[in-house]
Formats: structure tokens, C-alpha cells, sequence
């Protein structure tokens, strides 16, 4: 199969996709046709089917695996697929692997990186809670390691949620021995758990949208009711220190316009909201440079950061 990431203006294309959403619509001359997103591991791409009543195209499904021939467009400077045929493929037909994207790091080496955090915490409340959820709770793991950590804009894969996870971990490891003032334990407890309600509110691959539950409360308020109730089964846990915990998780996206009910008032909840930023900026450039293929002049403006963006030329 050619990915779609390897498609260019001008091609015909035959292969199998996944489709990812499928929509009717009308043009404006109240003709109707077919609006779908087509995805493979490298990336989306979005299909038209201007004529779904002829021959050749045949019944399908969002999320279904589809066979489709057509040419490559561009419209509006972002390519696009003109399908002539479809069809529903069979499921010996192609390998899942080859449509969902996945993080290149071994889940496995992430985990074990993952744990030598968590047993680095000494504060025995924390740590109880921590080995909770990350050790016992295999079911929460399992999700914990097969999640993306958004939508789409950065970790749009799975296993984006532990990675993730893990670099905004290391951020805060290293400031918490750059800066005194941060207590460590409660700062990489924070880090750990900050995103654990994306496992709720966004839906596994090959979905991976929002969930009922993440378009009513969002991540940060089902992480801090997660958090709160792991802590009533931890033995004597601080009410204070819970406290504290929860209101790095609200506060960690920094402000109220970006979805945190509180700005942050701790000294680890600054921390966690830098290293939360720091991580999803740059990855969301190492998607965007990634996608560009090596290219070295300038992109165009980029709305995430106001800015014309570019590759840094050979030194």
C-alpha cells in the first residue's frame, strides 16, 4: 500500500484505508455527496465522493476498512482524495498495524521508566497511591498504555498518553533538583497522574474521539475525581496533601481559557503547567517538521503558534 503521507497532487491511488469519519452533505446547488476522512498510521486525509449513488461505489461504515481508487486534489492548500470507486474490505485484507499510529518507543521501555518514577516517590501516601493505579489496577494500565493523549495537535497515537506522561516527568524531575523550592514527590506525583482522564475522556483506536463523559467534564475535572477517590482507599490519607494534588491537576493547562478550573497557586503547580507546555509544544513541532518531509523553506503561518514557521538551516 502507499501511505498517505507519501501522496502527491496529481496521483491515482488504489489501496485500503481506514475511514475514519464518513459524513453526507449537499453543494451548494443542493447536489448531494460524501465527506470522509481517510487514515493510515502517518497521518489523515480528507476524501470526497462527489457522486455516491453510481456504480462502483459501494455501502460503508464509519470506521470500516475500505478500498478505495481515486486521484489526489489540493483544495484550499491541504490535499485531497477525489474517490471514484469504494468498496468495504475484506478483514484478511490488510493489518491493523498499518492504520493506527503508533508511538515509536517500546511501551514496555516507557513502563519501566514509568516505575522507576513511581518508586522514586517517597512520600508513603503517594506512593500507595501511585502503585494503585500504575501496578494494580490492570485495567486502568492497559488503557493508561493504549491511549493517545489528545484528539489531534500533539500525541495523536497510541501509547501518546504514556509518552507523554513520561516527558512531562522528566521535566518536572529536572526542575524539582534544579529548584529547592518544589517539593518533589507531590511534583512528580502531579506529572504522573495529570492526564489520567484522558483514559476517560477520549475513546480507544481506532475512535479515539471524545467520550460523553470528556465533552460534559473534560479530563482535568475526571482526573481530579479519579484522584480523589484512589485517595479515600489510601489509609489516612491527608486531606491537605490531597488538596494540594488535586489542585495541580485543575490547574495544570495554566489558565481559565484553556480549560483549567483554577490558575495555578502552588509552586508545583507552575512547574507541572511549564513542563505540560513545554512537552506538547515541542512535539506538536516535531509533528508539524515531520509531516512537512524534510522540507527546508518556510511553512506559512501555523494558528497554534502566531508564527511563520521554518526548519533551522544546516550549521
Amino acid at each position: 500500500m502507499r501511505f498517505l503521507n507519501e501522496l502527491h497532487e496529481g496521483d491515482r491511488v488504489s489501496g485500503i484505508y481506514l475511514c475514519k469519519q464518513k459524513q453526507a452533505a449537499v453543494t451548494k446547488n443542493g447536489k448531494p455527496y460524501e465527506s470522509i476522512i481517510l487514515q493510515d498510521k502517518t497521518g489523515m486525509m480528507d476524501g470526497k465522493i462527489w457522486d455516491p449513488n453510481s456504480l462502483g461505489i459501494d455501502d460503508f461504515d464509519a470506521l470500516d476498512y475500505i478500498e478505495i481508487m481515486g486521484d489526489v486534489t489540493s483544495f484550499a492548500g491541504a490535499m485531497q482524495l477525489n474517490i471514484k470507486r469504494v468498496r468495504k474490505a475484506a478483514e484478511d485484507e490488510y493489518n491493523p498495524a498499518d492504520y493506527l499510529p503508533v508511538s515509536e518507543n517500546s511501551t514496555d521501555d516507557m513502563y519501566r521508566q514509568l516505575l522507576a518514577m513511581i518508586n522514586s516517590v517517597k512520600n508513603p501516601h503517594l506512593s500507595g497511591l501511585l502503585k494503585k493505579l500504575f501496578v494494580e489496577d490492570k485495567e486502568f494500565l492497559k488503557s493508561f498504555e493504549e491511549h493517545s493523549a489528545a484528539k489531534t495537535v500533539h500525541h495523536g497515537f497510541i501509547g501518546g498518553l504514556m509518552e507523554h506522561t513520561l516527558s512531562v516527568t522528566r521535566l518536572c524531575d529536572y526542575m524539582a533538583g534544579a529548584y529547592p523550592l518544589l517539593k518533589r514527590d507531590l511534583l512528580i506525583t502531579a506529572a504522573l497522574l495529570h492526564d489520567v482522564g484522558k483514559t476517560k475522556e477520549l475513546s480507544p483506536f481506532p475512535l479515539n474521539d471524545y467520550t460523553d463523559a470528556g465533552q460534559l467534564l473534560g479530563h482535568i475535572v475526571i482526573g481530579a475525581q479519579m484522584i480523589h477517590d484512589l485517595a479515600k482507599e489510601i489509609p489516612d490519607f491527608p486531606q491537605d496533601l490531597e488538596n494540594q494534588l488535586v489542585h495541580c491537576i485543575l490547574a495544570h493547562h495554566g489558565e481559565l481559557e484553556y480549560g483549567s478550573p483554577k490558575k495555578p497557586a502552588l509552586a508545583e503547580a507552575v512547574a507541572l503547567n511549564l513542563a505540560d507546555n513545554t512537552d506538547a509544544r515541542m512535539e506538536t513541532l516535531t509533528e508539524i517538521f515531520a509531516a512537512d518531509k524534510g522540507k527546508k523553506e518556510w511553512l506559512g503561518f501555523n494558528r497554534i503558534f502566531e508564527s511563520n514557521l521554518r526548519r533551522t538551516g544546516d550549521m
